[in-house]
């Protein structure tokens, strides 16, 4: 039940401490998505922005170039070290941040609209599932301070862009080198996604009032057909 004297910040402390309260006060209030959206970008955007000022540039060109396939390497080493440059690869990661996040909002809250309504018959606006999938995905914001926390603590500034996220699957479990098969797959899994989809069904189960099991399909269900598919194809 919405409390009227509960604030947007109020709800930034507890979809991490006390998810229950942030979900069910979130839902009357769909103008509240902007905080999450925008503090996960801006922190996200600072952190790859104070990386690339950071890193050993001239290492990192070459890092690239060695992690291209063997067959181009050759050809492509020229146009990598003409393009690649701190500013270019500022701005271009912060526009791609900028546009992934939304592209990726804009998608689950089409198909958390789509399925809410064919599941269950929740009668859940398009914009409240927006409001839904920015505030679930908070947690990830806790991923960019970790890659602060990996800079801090470097003894060198020679460090890989996947050794930013402490907390990814190839990290903690798949132990993939840059160019081997599994390298891209477990660096884009990391633990904060399993939090973000437990927001996700905890939430979606708490807004329609579906089972447990048919909210964990339906929240589960994206993931596991993008990162199957892509494992199938490895």
């Amino acid at each position: 039940m919405s409390d009227n004297n509960y604030t947007v910040f109020d709800a930034l402390v507890d979809i991490v401490a006390a998810p229950a309260r942030a979900l069910d006060n979130i839902r009357g209030h769909t103008a509240w998505f902007w905080w999450p959206l925008l503090i996960t970008i801006a922190v996200a955007c600072a952190a790859f922005a104070y990386y690339y000022s950071w890193v050993d540039f001239d290492w990192l060109v070459d890092e690239t170039i060695a992690a291209l396939p063997p067959e181009n390497r050759a050809e492509a080493a020229d146009a990598v070290r003409a393009f690649m440059s701190p500013t270019t690869s500022i701005v271009t990661t912060l526009i791609v941040v900028v546009l992934v996040t939304l592209v990726i909002y804009l998608i689950q809250s089409l198909y958390l609209h789509i399925a809410a309504k064919l599941a269950t018959g929740a009668q859940i606006r398009y914009g409240q599932w927006f409001n839904f999938s920015a505030w679930t995905a908070f947690p990830g914001v806790f991923g960019a301070l970790a890659m602060f926390v990996v800079l801090f603590l470097a003894d060198t500034n020679q460090v890989g862009q996947h050794e930013l996220s402490p907390f990814s699957m190839n990290q903690l479990f798949i132990h993939a080198a840059p160019g081997e098969p599994w390298f891209n797959w477990g660096n884009s899994l990391n633990l904060f996604h399993l939090w973000m989809l437990v927001l996700e069904v905890f939430g979606f189960r708490r807004w329609t009032g579906a089972s447990l099991l048919k909210s964990a399909i339906i929240a589960v269900l994206p993931w596991v057909l993008v990162f199957g598919i892509w494992a199938a194809t490895i």
